[in-house]
């Protein structure tokens, strides 16, 4: 049973052309077969609603329908689109897709100034090896990329020396061809598909070019420069827009897309923005205190060890870490503390400490602090 057109386009009955050509055109995007890929039903909810604003968007039908409901449209040559495809279907009101692909301009001109549609240049990916303190810092770096480059003969057009490219006499340069049908009363149906003769270039060649054949491009190495900006991460990716793959005649190039591979470093650790460093030290040092020196990757900072310091205590400099990527600041540099308990004792080392815990009170091992709630507050910071 067919629902009615308002309801269909959810409309109210008294909406101006306008409106109804708006709720049309936001419905069929939503229900665009690509955006509904598991939906049996899209295409068919999809022509329900191209039905629906046929009617609508006409005076005479509306009027009808109006006056009369779906038996006022008795006559009338009401539409039926059960044979037509969704791109066609969307040709007949709008003269394209409803994603904006549509025709290029005169000449074969796309949207960035390139033929109608050569094939734009591969995206090429390639890794980049750094050490932590260049991931920290950044760091300009080489990488060879093999790609498809312009040949260096015909200047990428893909014509002989000598002679150029000429627009495609089928489609008239927008690589595009149109077929036009009569749909009685209710306008015309246009059907487009990619020109058969210059492949949808906008252009062809009658002579080729012999070092590449025709296809303007050829494949070969090349170096390409990289900053790496300060505070990257091991899996981020940089993008070099138009450092890719070379396009088709008159295309625009793909991009280039480095990825970082940050090698472990022997002494810290990376959390985020900031680095982690493990000191280990003595349970005699620990218990008495001590002043050490902690290396950084900026120059080493000076760290005094108060008496009594446990296993777990996280020191932190701050401003001493990896610096914001794109933003502003630094991270932080954390000392955890790791105490170490002797091994291997003498029996003069095992006297001397059975003599210290005959000496211990219950107030040497007086905790303070957790260790999992130092680390919590420490990481809070």
């Amino acid at each position: 049973m067919k629902r009615d057109y308002y309801d269909v386009l959810g409309v109210g009955r008294d909406v101006g052309e306008a409106e109804i050509k708006k709720a049309f055109r936001g419905l069929a995007r939503q229900f665009h077969p690509d955006v509904n890929p598991d939906d049996p039903e899209a295409e068919a909810n999809f022509k329900e609603l191209a039905e629906a604003y046929e009617v609508l968007s006409d005076d005479q039908t509306r009027a009808a329908y109006d006056r009369y409901g779906f038996d006022g449209l008795k006559g009338q040559g009401a539409p039926d689109f059960s044979q037509f495809g969704f791109s066609d279907l969307f040709d007949v009101f709008f003269g394209g897709d409803p994603f904006g692909s549509g025709l290029r301009g005169p000449g074969g001109a796309g949207p960035f100034g390139t033929s109608a549609s050569a094939p734009r240049g591969d995206d090429i990916e390639v890794e980049v090896e750094l050490d932590l303190v260049e991931a920290v810092f950044g760091v300009s770096t080489n990488v060879e990329v093999r790609a498809d480059v312009s040949c260096e003969v015909c200047q990428g057009s893909g014509a002989k020396l000598g002679t150029g490219r000429e627009t495609c006499p089928q489609c008239k340069g927008t690589g595009r061809t149109r077929e036009i049908s009569s749909l009685g009363g209710f306008g015309q149906f246009v059907r487009t598909s990619t020109c058969s003769v210059c492949r949808g270039q906008g252009s062809i060649v009658r002579e080729p070019c012999e070092k590449c054949r025709g296809t303007g491009r050829r494949r070969a190495s090349r170096t390409v420069t990289v900053e790496v900006p300060a505070g990257i991460a091991h899996g981020q990716r940089l993008r070099l827009t138009g450092e890719g793959g070379a396009g088709g005649p008159g295309a625009r190039p793909g991009d280039l897309y480095v990825l970082a591979r940050v090698r472990p470093d022997p002494h810290f650790l990376r959390d985020g923005d900031d680095l982690v460093y493990r000191l280990d030290l003595t349970m005699v040092d620990a218990a008495l205190g001590m002043k050490t020196v902690v290396p950084a990757l900026d120059g080493d900072v000076e760290l005094k060890l108060p008496a009594g310091s446990q296993p777990g205590d996280v020191k932190v400099f701050r401003n001493r870490g990896v610096p914001v990527l794109q933003g502003y600041g630094r991270g932080d540099l954390r000392v955890v503390l790791n105490v170490t308990v002797p091994r291997h004792l003498s029996d003069e080392q095992r006297d001397v400490l059975q003599r210290f815990e005959e000496l211990s009170t219950d107030k040497n091992y007086q905790p303070d602090e957790g260790f999992l709630d130092k680390l919590r507050a420490a990481f809070r910071q």
